[in-house]
This record gives structure tokens, sequence and C-alpha cells, in this order.
């Protein structure tokens, strides 16, 4: 496994640790620390993709491995929100329905005569990273008011609100756009 793919694997190994320090109400400032993990986590992609190109490790496995690893620390980010009353559950559902879906075209597709391996797109790009730092600035809302108690007259639940929708509606545009990106893997397949 290359070094690329060794960092994909660091970010989804890292997950379980910021759901604790979100989670677990006796770990102290674990917000503050679920943000330095989320935002270790974060570099993480960023890093694995410029290493990937830059010494040629672009591989399939790792074009498979990346938006998943993406996926397991957003979904997990998203349903801590919601448990801590954050973010509604119908946005959570529609973010995570979406990248079922594309993980699903992406299956079909390596699945087919041709397989095809489908990296992600700009628009997949910009949910992810817009995906990011809207996670990390909610963190940061709740690091200043409950970990610290500062500004704690901001409003931050509708400024989340915001935050959440924004996401939301950048992930189901992403999601349509692949969908009509990839209809052509659909077209002939037997069930």
């Amino acid at each position: 496994m290359n070094l690329a793919n060794k960092l994909t694997l660091f970010r989804v190994i890292l997950v379980p640790f910021f759901i604790a320090a979100l989670m677990l109400p006796f770990i102290p400032f674990g917000y503050t620390i679920a943000l330095v993990i989320f935002a270790l986590a974060s570099i993480t992609d960023m890093l694995d993709g410029k290493v990937a190109r830059k010494y040629n490790m672009i591989t399939d496995l790792g074009k498979f491995l990346d938006p998943l690893a993406d996926k397991v620390l957003v979904a997990a980010a998203l349903i801590c929100f919601t448990e801590l009353g954050y973010a509604p559950a119908w946005a959570v559902w529609l973010i995570m329905a979406r990248e079922f879906m594309v993980s699903g075209i992406r299956l079909v597709a390596a699945g087919s005569k041709e397989k095809i391996v489908i990296a992600a797109n700009i628009w997949g790009k910009l949910k992810t990273a817009s995906t990011m730092v809207a996670i990390c600035l909610i963190l940061i809302m709740h690091i200043l008011t409950d970990d610290f108690g500062i500004f704690t007259g901001m409003p931050v639940q509708i400024i989340t609100d915001v935050l959440i929708y924004i996401c939301t509606f950048l992930t189901v545009l992403s999601g349509v756009i692949y969908l009509y990106d990839y209809r052509a893997v659909f077209k002939g397949t037997e069930h």
C-alpha cells in the first residue's frame, strides 16, 4: 500500500477518536479535541491527493478509498450533530442518501464491462470541502460557547442551521449532477 492510501486509511482510523471526543461528556474540552482530530483528518484528505498526483501514486484503490474515507468522516460528524441536536435529521438523511447513491453508481460502474472507476468530480469536491468547513465552523462555535463560555449570546443554532442547509443543498446538487453525468452506466444493465 502506497503512502497516499496510508494517509487515507489514517483518516478512517481517526473517526472513532473524533466520535469519542465529541460524544463523551466526561472528556474535558471535548469539542476542542474533536476539532483538532477533524482538522487533522481533513488535512490528510488534502495531502493524500497531492501525494498521489506528485509521486504518481494514483491507484484504483485510492480513487475508491478516498471518497469513502470522506463519507465515513463526514457521516460520523453529522450523525453526532444530529444526536447532539445541532443538525436536523432530514438534512443528514438527504446527505447520507446522496452518499449511498453515489457509492452505488461507483459500484455499478466498476462492475460494468468497461470497469469504469469514477473519481470525485469538482461538484463532489466542492460538496466535501464545504461540508468539512461547515463542520469545523460548527465545532469552533461550540468550543467558544460550550468549552470556554465565550460569545454565549451568539446565535449558534441559527448559524449552524444555515451551514447545514448550505451543505445539504450542495450535496443534493452534486448528487443530481452525478446521476446525470453517469446515467449511461445504467443503460443496458440487467436486473
